[in-house]
This record gives C-alpha cells, structure tokens and sequence, in this order.
C-alpha cells in the first residue's frame, strides 16, 4: 500500500528553485532513505510531506488524501511524527511531560493515559530511568531518544526524520541509530535524511538520492552502494567513504 505519492512537485525559495519537478513514493511499513549533499532539496521535500513548507506546485498524498488542500493541517500533523537535528523538545517541562502534553492536547488523551503511553515508548528508546529528568540537563543523546518518543506517543502512521544525528557528539550517534534500526525492525514507515551511510546501507529498504532539486538514484541499498549508474553518485559516495 502506498502511504505517500508526490508528483511533479517545485518548490522556489526567491529565485532559488529547490524542487525541480519531484515524483517520489513511500509504501507501508518501508524505511526510505534520503541522502544526497548539501542544499540538494532533500530536507526540503520531508519538509513539504509534514506540511512545514507548501510546494509551488505539484501533488503529495499521504494516506490517500490531498494533503496540499487540507482543512486541517493538524490533524494531518498527528498522523505524521517527525524528528529534527535540534530535537524541539520543551525545555521547561521534565521528560515525562514531553511526551503526555502533545497527547493530551492534540488527541485529548486522559493525564493517564498519556502518561501510559509515554513511559511505554521512553522504555522503549531506553528512557525510562529519567521520566523526572530535567531536559536541560541530559545529553544530545538522549534529548533525541525523547524526541523519538514524544513523537511515537501520537500513533504515527508514518516517521520523518531530518538528519537526527547530525547535532550530536559521536559517541551519542549509535544510541540514537539503534532506535531507529528498532523500528524499522518493528515496521514503522520511516523517511530519513541523513548522512550516516551505514544507516543507510544496513536498515534501508531503499536509497533515494537527490542532487541539484531531483532525484538521481531510486534503488535498492546494494545497488547504490555497489553499482552507482550516475557519475555524481560515484562522487558522492568517494567523498563519504573516504572520510
């Protein structure tokens, strides 16, 4: 089943154009990496599926429904989790908080179950030790693995992730990737952009690689990685394997 189509979609910033005429799809239960250098439109097209931007022009469904047209963007958004570089968490609410005050204000969830569904998922990314932990004063790490499970509290149908590692000091970057590759191996649908290329070649079902606002490779991990058709791509690849 297909749970985002997007056609021919463009997207300018001023004169600059993004976009340059994307078609890109994402089925049920598949992890769809989106990789690709800087400034080459990746974020940007997960910033249109969550709606944070609107394309010029050009069709997204998710779910089947015309999501550009929306009445309500969010009730979209509730169905639709997503993870940023600098994790957006509330800095004056302790982690346990985090994650019930989404759900009892989006989904009017009781304080009970809130709370349920919340010390399930920080179990989950191994938080639960900290549930009174002022957010302030834990690591990159595991701000991260809090987003994640703030995010997961919703009932998302779908997970998009915009470089989660990158603002975090190496040895935080395994702990959040492992949650990852936990639900994945779980089913969830997930669309990440990210430069973890071993992420990429181990829990993807597929790459997609955009250069220049398009996409240039949509292929399985194997075949990226071992048999490039583009040139830019072979590039791409020497520059990241080589550092």
């Amino acid at each position: 089943m297909t749970l985002v189509s997007i056609r021919d979609i463009h997207k300018r910033f001023g004169s600059l154009e993004v976009l340059k005429g994307v078609d890109f799809d994402v089925q049920e239960g598949e992890v769809v990496c989106l990789l690709g250098r800087s400034g080459s439109g990746k974020s940007t097209l997960l910033r249109c599926i969550n709606l944070l931007e609107k394309p010029d022009s050009g069709e997204i469904r998710v779910f089947g429904e015309d999501i550009l047209n929306t009445k309500d963007v969010n009730a979209y958004r509730a169905k639709v989790g997503m993870c940023f570089q600098q994790f957006n968490l509330f800095s004056n609410m302790n982690v346990l908080h985090n994650c019930t005050v989404p759900q009892q204000r989006v989904l009017k969830r009781s304080r009970a179950e809130a709370e349920e569904k919340a010390r399930y998922y920080l179990q989950k990314v191994g938080m639960q030790d900290f549930l009174q932990a002022d957010v302030r004063m834990i690591s990159g790490g595991q701000k991260q693995r809090v987003a994640i499970a703030r995010a997961l509290c919703m009932d998302p149908k779908l997970m998009l992730f915009d470089e989660p590692t990158s603002a975090l000091d190496p040895e935080m970057v395994g702990e959040v990737l492992n949650v990852m590759k936990q639900l994945a191996e779980d089913g969830l649908t997930m669309v990440v952009v990210t430069h973890e290329m071993g992420f990429a070649r181990n829990v993807a079902d597929r790459i997609v690689f955009m250069d220049d606002g398009v996409i240039v490779e949509d292929c399985p991990p194997s075949e990226f990685f071992e048999n490039p058709t583009k040139e830019v791509t072979r590039q791409f690849l020497r520059h990241y394997l080589e550092n």
